[in-house]
């Protein structure tokens, strides 16, 4: 009996000792990450009024959500491409070419401007009538569900090639209005003609990135209640001066809506365990 309760005496002395230097070990540092953003005016960070000078029309913003997931993430090689005005076949031609397999993680927004939605919104500006504005929302939805699919299976398919190790997240674009009473040309009508329009390019675009094995973030929930005529808008509503502002996030629409889609979808400590070669 004595013998075993100087061993168990013994032992609780070791487990005491080696306690702290259990305790000094620190977590291991994430292994750095190439991050490379693609894609149109929503992921170039277009509204929020602050952009790069070497960007020039391609108005790419640190305030925009790949700039700040760079900045709150353990990134090696950080390649800002998105621009704004870009189609898919811009992305295809002018944005690929730092992909490789060494990329760990790629974003992208595109799709809108093949649909004209720039186009579709001014035709529902006032004094445009419901109808009119509800032949324009449909034309676009025809072309997203008949057109855009091949489009976007072409370009994931050319991402797919050059970055075969990468995890890639496809973002969807926000509906831009709330249907609180608003002082502006929109009817509820059109609003809700526009957000139908929003929603139509989100489903056919989840669906094309599902198919190609990507990862869909739609941030229509994250902006609920904070778009145009909403209470706190996050994004812009129609500025005749800066028409390129115009129905793009502000900047906290980038930070409090888009970058919590783009880490929801991405699973921060997952990712931030991800080696640069994409292993």
């Amino acid at each position: 009996m004595i013998r075993a309760r100087a061993l168990q005496a013994t032992f609780a002395a070791l487990v005491t000792a080696l306690l702290p230097a259990t305790a000094a070990i620190a977590a291991p540092t994430p292994a750095p990450i190439d991050y490379v953003a693609l894609g149109d005016s929503y992921s170039s960070g277009v509204g929020t009024g602050d952009y790069r000078s070497d960007s020039g029309d391609c108005l790419r913003s640190d305030a925009g959500y790949p700039a700040l997931w760079a900045k709150s993430h353990t990134v090696g090689v950080f390649s800002f491409k998105a621009c704004s005005g870009a189609t898919t076949q811009d992305v295809r031609t002018g944005q690929l070419n730092t992909l490789n397999d060494r990329t760990g993680l790629v974003t992208i927004s595109a799709g809108g401007n093949d649909a004209g939605f720039s186009d579709i919104l001014r035709s529902c500006v006032f004094p445009a009538s419901d109808a009119a504005c509800d032949a324009a929302v449909n034309k676009g939805i025809t072309f997203a569900n008949r057109t855009l699919p091949g489009r976007l299976d072409g370009l994931y398919q050319d991402i797919k090639a050059k970055a075969p190790k990468a995890k890639v997240v496809v973002l969807g674009y926000p509906r831009l209005f709330e249907r609180d009473t608003c002082p502006l040309s929109f009817s509820l009508h059109k609003r809700d003609a526009l957000n139908h329009g929003a929603d139509e390019l989100n489903r056919v675009t989840g669906t094309r990135a599902q198919s190609a094995g990507f990862t869909f973030a739609n941030p229509s929930p994250r902006f609920a209640g904070h778009g145009i005529c909403g209470g706190d808008p996050w994004i812009n509503q129609l500025n005749i001066g800066d028409p390129v502002e115009s129905y793009h996030p502000d900047a906290e629409g980038y930070a409090r809506g888009y970058l919590p889609t783009l880490n929801s979808a991405t699973g921060q400590q997952s990712l931030d365990s991800v080696t640069a070669n994409g292993s």
